[in-house]
């Protein structure tokens, strides 16, 4: 997906979850996503990314793969994010697992710990799919997250 020079913030509501995604882009690349109550006011709700999770709440299988990011976390977080990027579509893993993805000990509480924080403050959500991973915390709400499980049949 070409967002070369798209900057700005993007929403729709989706009846499938509920309530509104949120998309903010800087300098082409995604850095947030969130899901708010009702989409902003001043949101631009036209953009191809949104018409494309519109297709993967509807059901359509989509790995988002092509969607540049621009991740604004530390170092040891952006590894464990990357590492939940390599869940494909429809699999889950536990905490334990994805910490050893990212290279890290998961007998280590400190590693553990980057790991839950990393995914309660995962900043870009289904890009970067929590919801994949049983046992969190989430940055993906809790009713959201079951929805999304519930797409890929997780």
């Amino acid at each position: 997906m070409n967002t070369t020079g798209t900057s700005g913030v993007f929403a729709r509501e989706f009846d499938e979850i509920e309530r509104a995604v949120e998309v903010g882009f800087a300098g082409g690349r995604v850095i947030s996503v969130s899901f708010p109550a009702t989409a902003p006011a001043d949101a631009t709700a036209d953009h191809e990314l949104l018409d494309r999770i519109a297709a993967y709440l509807g059901g359509e299988r989509e790995t988002f793969d092509d969607v540049a990011t621009g991740l604004t976390v530390p170092t040891d977080r952006r590894a464990v994010l990357e590492a939940l990027d390599t869940i494909p579509y429809g699999e889950e893993v536990s905490v334990s697992r994805l910490t050893r993805l990212a290279a890290l000990d998961a007998d280590d509480p400190d590693d553990l710990e980057l790991v839950t924080g990393a995914l309660r403050d995962n900043p870009i959500p289904i890009l970067f799919p929590d919801h994949r991973v049983r046992g969190g915390p989430y940055a993906t709400p809790g009713d959201v997250r079951e929805t999304l499980r519930r797409v890929e049949g997780v």
